[in-house]
């Protein structure tokens, strides 16, 4: 069928056309393209970031570096007055726990160890780095005073050990559970897991303030530490930098982190042998249950003299050099590598 003809004065009927080109596609508005590459390397290399996830990582490497006479240390630091099953040398305690328990003695209670201190080391690096940049490093060259360090460090110290205190407490039971201390009967067969042990705390002494017995102590002691860690590391590696380079070399790293560790420990030892005391306080056969830190003070001074507050401080200067230095050294490599995966800034691509 033919169409129909237009009548007089009528024009003839249009079709629809199209206001583009059939062979151009409508333009688009500018989008940036995403990539989660990037976005991922850009929020892993941030500094804050960055510092969180290695200290994580120098965590894991310091504690297995020393996990040996980190657990002599616990042993010494428990034995109370009249008990003398670990009343020996750094050499003989080391042999001691070898002939008893093999290689896993060294390295009992070192998988609690590591779960704890990796969130402990991330959240104390992290948080050191995020308090310099939020209120002593607003601006760009603004430098931290010793005393400003000192703040920080104390600040990030206390945030990292209220996060992860009750995986020490357990930590500290798995470390001396396995141990021949003859007070405390006849080891079982098969002993319990850090699951385990916290459930049982959390059941049987007093729910979660079981899980967070000794943080008073460890508190009073961990803020100055760590502090003192922080401003004595910066401090020595600023000096040990020569004149000219950016960063001193691996062995300089070492040496500060080591003698950082070194003056931390020793000014703040008391209070770790306080917090190890309070964090068995409550199981029978250790000789000892303190009412309060100030009682606590007063009964190990009495019963056991000034050198009582320092129990364990051989093994643990031992082991702080070769920590530390291990730990400062990892946390500047790993950092520094993840600063370096910041990619480059790029123009938006326009489609």
């Amino acid at each position: 069928m033919s169409a129909p003809t237009p009548k007089a004065g009528q024009s003839e009927p249009r079709l629809p056309t199209s206001t583009t080109s059939p062979t151009q596609p409508p333009a688009a508005p500018p989008t940036e393209r995403f990539n989660p590459t990037v976005q991922f390397l850009g929020f892993i290399s941030d500094p804050v970031v960055a510092a969180f996830c290695a200290g994580g990582v120098a965590g894991a490497v310091s504690r297995t570096v020393v996990s040996p006479l980190e657990r002599l240390k616990i042993l010494f630091q428990v034995q109370s007055a009249g008990r003398d099953a670990y009343k020996l040398s750094v050499g003989q305690g080391l042999a001691k726990m070898w002939r008893e328990e093999g290689w896993r003695g060294f390295m009992r209670g070192n998988g609690t160890n590591c779960i704890r201190i990796v969130p402990y080391s991330a959240v104390q690096f992290g948080s050191y780095n995020f308090y310099k940049r939020q209120f002593f490093e607003r601006h760009p060259g603004d430098s931290l005073t010793p005393l400003s360090r000192l703040t920080c460090g104390g600040i990030a110290g206390i945030t990292s050990v209220t996060f992860t205190y009750p995986l020490d407490i357990v930590r500290t039971r798995l470390s001396i559970q396995s141990a021949s201390f003859a007070e405390l009967g006849k080891r079982p067969e098969k002993l319990p897991g850090m699951w385990q042990t916290m459930i049982s705390m959390y059941k049987t002494e007093g729910g979660i303030r079981a899980l967070y017995r000794g943080i008073v102590p460890t508190v009073t002691g961990v803020a100055p530490y760590v502090g003192l860690n922080f401003m004595t590391y910066e401090f020595i590696r600023q000096y040990l930098t020569r004149e000219g380079e950016q960063n001193p070399t691996a062995v300089r790293k070492l040496v500060a982190g080591a003698v950082s560790g070194a003056v931390a420990q020793t000014c703040t030892y008391p209070f770790d042998v306080l917090r190890r005391r309070f964090q068995i306080n409550t199981m029978s056969g250790m000789g000892y249950q303190y009412k309060s830190l100030t009682d606590a003070i007063r009964v190990i001074v009495t019963q056991e003299g000034l050198k009582g507050l320092y129990k364990g401080i051989i093994p643990n200067l031992l082991k702080v050099a070769p920590s530390m230095a291990s730990s400062w050294l990892s946390f500047e490599l790993c950092r520094d590598f993840l600063v370096t995966l910041k990619p480059e800034e790029e123009e938006p691509l326009l489609q």
